[in-house]
Order: structure tokens, then sequence, then C-alpha cells
């Protein structure tokens, strides 16, 4: 069959399965590429299907060369029916993985579950020497949670919170930009984005994982935040996001906390902003994304999601047993983003940029084709008009 690329707003409906072997096998070569780092030998990353998720796994087992487990929910392909692109991925990184001689392992359900969690316990007793951990990255993003205790499903909102919000935005199919305004949040939604978005099921997982004696002396975990420039900070940092963020932080304290008497230390990576079919529904997000993209390619200072998780571990946690981090304990991966220059130029861009000079002035075109390369699609090296063989692919 020939596979095109369908969607609606941010949702693209189809996958292209070589596409995403090729989106795989680039990151692979990338760390490859690169120099080994001395980091631990057993890692599990939770959220391990797309975006920092994947590229942590791939930078975990290729640049630390560390064995690992991934947690993920994807839909796997079905009577003809491509799979998710996030099941391809974790097929594709598995088989290659095997071929390399490095271990891996995967656990396709909810995350959130408490079913779940006990498989991932029972997975790194079977799987892993020693039947323990010593890297954990949480990097779940959903919608939607369902609270393993109560069985409420609670459902997360991108709104800002006290006051209405208007600013630009952009269409990034169209390339039209607008005006647009959210209103506010209500408590309750606040509250259920938190729930969704925040540090509890993180911390979850990490009482599963030490009550079953599964972490190692010294373990270290981590999760995944931004922060952002004041121009997305009232539909961001300020909003229900940002509310949510910080109960990561909270919470990553608390997990800290629980850790010491092994020696182990939670963080919160602040990353830099990347196209993910999260970042695309984001008001305002495309539109700034667009802009920095074409400031720091222009610099030099760009990075994709690999690039950042294989400077994660090689300059900020694992450099030779300094962990590098910000006074409130941050690891900063948004450093080169939030340079002052950087941001300076953007804010000027950001007050003239318009439908019609939007292409001239950012690069809205490369967010787009990014948006696409999530799914498979928007490659040079894949032949589009090809036929795909479901049956085989794999």
């Amino acid at each position: 069959m020939i596979i095109k690329p369908r969607y609606r707003g941010f949702i693209c409906t189809t996958v292209h399965p070589p596409g995403c072997r090729r989106n795989v096998e680039e990151q692979i070569e990338y760390v490859k590429s690169k120099d080994r780092i001395g980091g631990p030998p057993r890692v599990l990353v939770v959220g391990a299907s797309t975006g920092y998720g994947l590229a942590a796994r791939i930078a975990a087992a290729y640049g630390l060369t560390a064995g690992t487990i991934g947690v993920f929910f994807e839909k796997s392909a079905a009577n003809q029916k491509t799979g998710s692109a996030g099941w391809y991925n974790n097929k594709y990184f598995e088989a290659r993985a095997e071929k390399d001689g490095i271990s891996a392992a995967s656990i396709n359900g909810d995350a959130f579950s408490n079913e779940v969690k006990e498989q991932a316990v029972e997975l790194i007793r079977s799987f892993m020497p020693g039947g323990k951990v010593d890297l954990i990255v949480y990097s779940l993003a959903s919608p939607k949670r369902k609270d393993p205790g109560s069985g409420q499903v609670y459902s997360s909102v991108i709104k800002p919170v006290g006051t209405v919000y208007t600013g630009k935005t952009v269409d990034f199919h169209t390339g039209i930009v607008s005006d647009i305004s959210v209103d506010p949040a209500n408590e309750n939604e606040i509250g259920e984005t938190v729930a969704v978005m925040g540090g509890g099921d993180w911390k979850l997982w990490m009482n599963k994982m030490y009550q079953a004696d599964a972490l190692s002396d010294g373990v270290i975990t981590l999760a995944f935040s931004y922060i952002g420039p004041e121009m997305t900070h009232a539909i961001y940092k300020d909003g229900t996001i940002g509310r949510a963020k910080a109960d990561l932080e909270t919470k990553s304290k608390e997990i800290n906390d629980m850790l010491s008497g092994i020696g182990g230390k939670s963080f919160v990576s602040i990353n830099k902003a990347v196209v993910t079919q999260s970042s695309s529904a984001i008001p305002v997000v495309p539109l700034y994304i667009s802009l920095l993209f074409k400031i720091m390619k222009e610099k030099g200072l760009h990075e994709n999601c690999i690039e950042q998780m294989y400077r994660l571990f090689s300059e900020k946690v694992y450099n030779g047993g300094n962990i590098i981090t910000d006074a409130s304990g941050r690891l900063r991966l948004d450093d080169l983003e939030m340079k002052e220059d950087v941001q300076s130029e953007i804010l000027k861009m950001w007050n003239k940029v318009d439908t019609d000079n939007i292409c001239e002035m950012s690069d809205i075109s490369d967010f787009r084709n990014e948006f696409f390369r999530l799914f498979g699609f928007a490659r040079s090296d894949i032949d589009y008009e090809a036929d795909v063989n479901l049956e085989e692919v794999l």
C-alpha cells in the first residue's frame, strides 16, 4: 500500500513504518558517532515511545552501553492497518539493539496502572543483572490519566491561570499567523491537569521500585520539564501546565528524600523546546519554536532530541562523577535556548512576524517537517511513492 500523511490539526492519523525505521536508525548512528559515556548498565525508561523518552533510551543503550527496559502504551499493527509511530519506533529499536548485542526489553501497557508497574518490577528481576536498575527516566506524556487507586479519570487542559490570555499563534500547516484568546482554567481543570501531568505518577513508580528493592545504591531518576521565555509564560509556565510542572519539582524533592538512604538522587531536567505532538498543540509554542529554530541554527546552537539526551548524559549527569545543576538543583538543557542573545533576537522577530513574512522570518517549514517526521514522513531518504508491505516492514 502507498501511505500518505493524513492529519487533523496536531494529530497525524497515518504512520509510515520505513520512515520510522530511519528515524530510529538516524538517532542510533548519531550516538554511535560520539564517545562512549561511563554510566550505569541498567536503565528503565517510562514513556519510551517517541520524543525525549525514545531518545533517552537510545542514548542510554548506545552512549552508556546500557541494557534498557522501555515502557509505553502504543497501538500495534493489525488487519492491514499501521500501528502507531511509537510502536514501530520500539520494534525497530529492539531489533537493532539485538543485532548489536545490546539488551532491550519492553512493556506495552498503561504506565499509570498498578499492573504495569508490577510487570516492570518482575521484568527487572528477570531481565536486569542483579534484579535492579541504576537509572530511571520518567518521560510520560498523556492527555488523560486513570488514577490506579480511585479509578477516576483525569483530563488535562492547556489554559492560562487567573486571566484571559491573548497573543499570537500560527497554524503551522498553513503558515497563517493570528491572535488567539484563551479563557482561564477553573480550579477543577487546574487540579486535573496537575493529576495528569504533575509528579504524582512518577512518585508512585519510584515508591514501587523502592519497596520492591529494585533500585541499586546510588540510583538516579529524572523527569523532563520545560520553562521557556516570558512570551510563553502565560500559557505555559504560569498556566495549567506550569502548575503541573511545579508539582513535578515538588515530587522530585520528595523522591530525593526517599532515596537518600540508598544514596540515590532525583532530578528534573529542563529541556529545550522541540517539536512533539504535545508542543504542536499548545497555543503560541509552534510560532515560538519556529522562530527559535531559525535563530539557533544560524548561531550553530540548534539541538534535536537525541543531541539533547546525549548531552544530558555526557555533560550533565555522568560527567566524571559531577552532576551539573543550577542553583535550584535542576539539570539545564535549555541553557543554549535561553542565552540572552538568542532570546533578544526572538523577541524582536516576535513583534514583527505575521502571515506575510513568517516564511522569511521563521523556520515554519522545518517545524512542519519535524511534525510529520514524528510519524515517519517528510524524510528525503524515503521513497513515499513506494509500496509498503505491512507484513514485511518488521
